[in-house]
């Protein structure tokens, strides 16, 4: 039996439906990830499991009880924001203990507990130092901390590491989801950023419109997409439609042909190889380890990524090659 179940999870705002028909069932200690671009229902759906919004129809349940309806201290939920909402005028220790304290815990409890989530999130030097003496990565470990002290029993994380730079946000997802596996916490994760989603979780629920489009595992969401909406969402698939398939592969399609750029195999034009298709490149970015071509074969632009080795790999404009393109890479999608 699953640890969280949402059955018919519904949420209009006046007119407006933000959530429809929503539907799922985690296990105890999963990692779970809502993909999705803004407005797409995923924080909503976030807010209703932790209590801030009422839904307008559904359930909500864990460990089979309902608390659709329950306050939000009762629900045993952590949940860490975006904006940190730390007070200003608390130290880290104080920060850290604020929910202990409401909740009436001895003062020796309260500081046994803080001190071993401050280990935990490695900010042991920083408890008498007050937010605006914290880097943006070193605030957000507090306002984790803080969630992780009350021991939740679901952990909500509401976009964390959006207002980070690149360097910190890396190393504290890597922090954050081996604190997960630690603890053996049941998480759920809200980003829009297809690399997070990719790396940290479990499993997958990508949204659009109030709606699941598709779930699963990362690896699956990622090389099997189901909709065309997932396919454009989840990388820098091509996308081709029945004409240009037609063109290019000779297949007839009803929707969408999806090919990863990295599925693409790029030989030299004089290779003999059997179903192969004439290219010539276009232009080229440089993405670091990753070379992204365009190249254009029969009328049709493809975007082609290789791996960037040495400086002799690039191919520039107009360098004619030949494509290789597996029939088990391509996926049909509407």
């Amino acid at each position: 039996m699953a640890y969280l179940t949402i059955n018919n999870l519904h949420k209009r705002f006046d007119d407006h439906v933000v959530v429809h028909d929503f539907n799922m069932s985690i296990e105890q200690g999963e990692f779970v990830t809502f993909l999705g671009p803004s407005g797409c229902g995923k924080t909503t759906v976030l807010r209703m499991i932790a209590g801030f919004e009422t839904p307008t129809s559904g359930h909500i349940r864990v460990g089979g009880e309902d608390i659709t309806h329950q306050s939000p201290q009762k629900r045993g939920i952590g949940m860490v924001f975006q904006s940190y909402a730390l007070f200003p005028n608390m130290n880290v220790t104080q920060n850290i203990g604020f929910g202990l304290k409401m909740r009436k815990c001895d003062g020796a409890e309260i500081a046994r507990k803080v001190a071993e989530v401050i280990k935990l999130v490695e900010l042991s030097g920083k408890e008498n130092h007050y937010p605006h003496e914290l880097s943006g990565g070193q605030r957000q470990r507090v306002a984790l901390a803080r969630a992780l002290v009350v021991e939740p029993r679901i952990l909500l994380l509401d976009e964390p590491l959006s207002a980070l730079d690149a360097r910190i946000r890396k190393n504290l997802r890597e922090q954050i989801r081996d604190i997960q596996r630690r603890l053996g916490l049941t998480t759920i994760f809200v980003t829009h950023d297809q690399e997070e989603a990719l790396t940290m979780s479990d499993r997958i629920f990508v949204m659009n419109q109030g709606k699941v489009e598709q779930e699963g595992r990362a690896e699956m969401v990622y090389t099997q997409p189901a909709t065309e909406f997932v396919a454009r969402f989840m990388g820098n698939y091509n996308l081709l439609g029945a004409a240009d398939s037609q063109r290019l592969l000779g297949l007839n399609i009803n929707g969408h042909l999806a090919i990863r750029p990295e599925s693409i195999h790029v030989l030299d034009a004089h290779s003999q190889q059997a179903d192969t298709l004439a290219g010539t490149i276009r232009q080229h970015q440089l993405l670091g380890n990753i070379i992204r071509y365009q190249i254009e074969s029969a009328g049709v632009t493809l975007q082609v990524d290789r791996l960037n080795r040495t400086a002799s790999d690039l191919m520039p404009a107009g360098t004619e090659v030949r494509l290789q393109i597996s029939r088990d890479d391509m996926r049909e999608v509407r």
